[in-house]
């Protein structure tokens, strides 16, 4: 069996609709308040289930405590990578109707932090009582249409491309949403947080930021940019229809080939 066979239903009921929404932009463009105003508007207005996995949110506490230092780059590329490995335990257990196993190699922090995320949005409950090492879904988590929205910069395309990749694998549905938000905004805002990140940073970014491009990656057709701020749970007609048409149109695994060749080869 093909992976992304098993997504055509959970429990014979028909073709279980589950997507990943990637959201990106430079930091302190608004992408944190927008995604849970929009993981609420799909909530309350479709009875869709949703769910935010906000990167800084899982990965960065996690590396500071294990590590005591801040992450280089590549060990940045690494952790992105082990959550997308979280995600995709997720997504097997919803796809399967089963209970969410922890990986065996992982990082206890960071999987805690995972954990923590998904039972705040009510998407399990609690470790399973015969295995602590699974996890019970929600019936919202197992029985609703699924959006999973991941809230990070995504500041290049080949970090988008593994989302989508994984989206590939399964047959999920995919989309991207782009906040658009100058750079002295966010600026300013980032000097506001608790936190701020170095102002160089930010300004490293705005000049490596890559936003999607329908016209040259046939995989990011399914892109909105939405200028910041700007408010999810105001109706925006193109909001909705983007998220239904990746729902309704989830990817297909048999682009494989042509999908990758015409990534690696624009």
């Amino acid at each position: 069996m093909k992976a992304g066979e098993d997504a055509r239903g959970a429990r014979g009921e028909g073709p279980r609709k589950l997507g990943l929404c990637v959201l990106c932009g430079l930091p302190a463009a608004g992408k944190s308040t927008f995604a849970r105003a929009l993981s609420q508007r799909l909530r309350q207005e479709r009875g869709w289930a949703a769910g935010v996995v906000a990167y800084d949110d899982v990965m960065p506490d996690a590396f500071l405590e294990e590590a005591g230092a801040t992450p280089l780059p590549s060990q940045w590329k690494l952790l992105r990578q082990e959550l997308l490995k979280y995600l995709e335990y997720f997504l097997l257990a919803v796809i399967n109707g089963c209970q969410m196993a922890a990986p065996p190699n992982r990082t206890e922090a960071m999987w805690e932090d995972f954990i923590t995320c998904l039972k705040d949005q009510d998407l399990i409950s609690s470790a399973a009582p015969e295995a602590q090492s699974c996890y019970l879904l929600t019936k919202t988590a197992l029985f609703s249409p699924l959006f999973l929205i991941l809230d990070d910069n995504f500041y290049y395309q080949s970090m988008r491309y593994e989302v989508y990749q994984l989206a590939r694998k399964y047959s999920l549905g995919f989309c991207q949403l782009f906040l658009d938000c100058s750079l002295e905004t966010c600026l300013q805002r980032n000097g506001q947080r608790p936190r701020p990140l170095p102002a160089e940073t930010i300004h490293l970014m705005g000049r490596k930021i890559e936003e999607p491009n329908p016209e040259k990656n046939a995989w990011e057709h399914n892109s909105l940019t939405i200028q910041s701020p700007a408010c999810a749970s105001k109706a925006s007609p193109e909001l909705t229809d983007l998220l239904l048409t990746a729902l309704e149109n989830p990817v297909k695994y048999v682009e494989d080939d042509v999908e990758q060749k015409n990534y690696l080869f624009n």
